[in-house]
């Protein structure tokens, strides 16, 4: 990762904007037994999902389904994981707009505007999707444009003290700290945890690349993403996670679910630690 940086956005973790929208809705939930009997009504939540467009510069770049909160961590994680910016500093101007507030419809926006050499960049990358279709030789550019890979990752001396009892620990205080997930079983999780293991930042989504985004962007607005530390998430390890990992120069990754060979493909050639099904008492580590 680079040096820590001092935020550079108008918006810091928690700060007004997004709140308007809630994460859970209210529903009513019949349980029904196999055994028979009347069933049991009571009330419940589950997880909002709403569209969430990322303005770059004024111009709409992409659509999410995500959960509506910390989407200012969010639009900044995902300019960072995606390489649409190097550093923070990049971010300017972050607004969230709402639309169709308290309608089926509802939505939202979060603007920014980007340095005017990133912007440019971005403008030739969407003209170059643009002109891809998903047949024959056209299939292979449109493989080569994923960038799977990822350039070789620093090897701090605090990851090689990394065992299965500190990988393990922040695992164990993850639930606890899963405050939407608790109330709507639904939501994954992505969590910062230090080489002690301890766990200071866990954020949620319904999309694991959403919560992952939202957690660099949560480190980036508060200067912190220089720390040492490595990534836990409660989902499988897909290539894509260890893609955004790499690029933020995350040098381990932890998951509760098996990867999948891209996925340890790509941390073999970034050098990245990668661990995964962790699940106390035991993870496994893939050489």
């Amino acid at each position: 990762m680079n040096d820590p940086i001092e935020p550079a956005c108008p918006l810091a973790p928690g700060a007004p904007g997004a709140g308007a929208l809630e994460p859970l809705a209210d529903v009513a939930v019949q349980r029904w037994h196999s055994g028979g009997g009347a069933p049991q009504f009571y009330a419940s939540y589950v997880a909002a999902e709403v569209p969430v467009a990322l303005v770059f510069n004024g111009i709409s770049h992409a659509v999410m389904m995500a959960t509506p909160q910390d989407l200012e961590a969010f639009a900044v994680g995902f300019a960072l994981s995606e390489g649409i910016v190097e550093q923070p500093q990049e971010c300017r101007d972050l607004e969230v707009t709402l639309h169709g507030q308290g309608t089926p419809d509802a939505s939202c926006a979060v603007h920014m505007e980007i340095s005017p050499r990133q912007f440019a960049r971005l403008k030739d990358r969407r003209r170059t999707l643009a002109g891809r279709t998903g047949c024959g030789v056209c299939g292979i550019d449109s493989l080569q444009a994923l960038d799977l890979h990822p350039a070789p990752l620093a090897a701090p001396a605090w990851r090689e003290q990394l065992d299965a009892a500190r990988i393990l620990r922040p695992f164990g205080a993850l639930a606890a700290r899963q405050a939407l997930n608790v109330r709507a079983g639904s939501l994954h999780a992505a969590g910062w945890a230090t080489p002690e293991g301890e766990l200071t930042d866990v954020l949620e989504d319904v999309g694991r690349h959403n919560a992952l985004d939202k957690l660099f962007g949560r480190l980036a607005l508060a200067g912190r993403l220089g720390e040492p530390g490595f990534v836990i998430m409660t989902s499988r390890t897909s290539y894509e996670l260890v893609r955004k990992c790499a690029r933020l120069g995350v040098p381990a990754f932890a998951t509760i679910s098996a990867p999948t060979a891209l996925a340890l493909q790509l941390a073999q050639e970034a050098g990245m630690h990668l661990w995964a099904m962790c699940r106390p008492p035991t993870a496994l580590r893939y050489a």
